[in-house]
């Protein structure tokens, strides 16, 4: 049987009700033909995931009642993505595997060579929530403002690593470098961050080849779409340092 989940902002507390708001309303009543009395999982980030009923229904209007906890809170992977906007739906797709894949904050970062100028924070949060319903998440990635390259690297905290998908030829293989990280003992926070269609300008290379946090890291012979690059590199480091090692 289909779980129903949905993130929402209310603190949740066994017999503590409260009143959905009206796109959440009309999802469960007029899109999956919801009623007073059907079961919904509920969760915020903070209180864990919850088994819940819908204790009221109205023509635009509902409300749910959280009854029994079923997940108790736990933390994701420290991960960081920090990536150049592309094109709209590719955005999209990269916001909605970013949250399946486990980034705990979403950066998008604009440099020399980035084509968009403006990226949708609010449908950006939007397909990150829909991906955490969906995948069983019990967080939603924090959507950060966008900021220059210069202003992240200036602004980025100490101990967290950065890695660099570098197009260019010169960095290591991805896999060595993870395996080398893992046997050191050091931080658990990392980012990840990705470069635009046209790749970084040598400016920015050297800026980010001066950086001490970074380690440039090539993903293979193939020349990737940008997506595809986030993607392989999320993929790789959960593999290697993330929750997916741990099995």
């Amino acid at each position: 049987m289909r779980i129903i989940r949905l993130h929402v902002d209310h603190g949740l507390a066994e017999g503590a009700g409260f009143d959905l708001g009206r796109q959440q309303a009309h999802y469960l009543l007029h899109v999956l033909r919801l009623g007073a009395g059907d079961a919904v999982h509920l969760f915020n980030g903070r209180d864990g995931e919850w088994r819940g009923v819908i204790a009221a229904a109205g023509r635009s209007t509902a409300s749910v009642t959280p009854r029994e906890r079923v997940r108790e809170q736990s933390a994701g992977p420290d991960l960081w993505l920090a990536f150049a906007p592309v094109k709209r739906a590719r955005i999209d797709l990269i916001a909605e595997k970013a949250t399946e894949l486990g980034a705990a904050a979403i950066i998008p970062v604009v440099t020399e060579n980035t084509a968009v100028s403006r990226v949708n924070m609010d449908r950006l949060r939007a397909n990150t929530i829909e991906a955490a319903e969906q995948c069983g998440r019990l967080t939603v990635p924090d959507i950060r403002q966008s900021a220059s390259l210069a202003a992240l690297l200036a602004e980025w905290p100490v101990g967290r690593r950065l890695m660099v998908c570098d197009e260019t030829g010169g960095g290591e293989p991805v896999i060595e470098v993870l395996q080398r990280m893992k046997e050191k003992s050091g931080s658990d926070s990392w980012g990840i961050l990705t470069g635009p269609e046209g790749g970084f300008s040598p400016s920015e290379l050297d800026l980010l080849a001066e950086n001490p946090i970074v380690t440039r890291i090539g993903l293979g012979p193939r020349i990737l779409r940008a997506d595809t690059a986030i993607m392989a590199a999320l993929v790789c480091w959960q593999a290697v340092l993330g929750d997916w090692a741990d099995g």
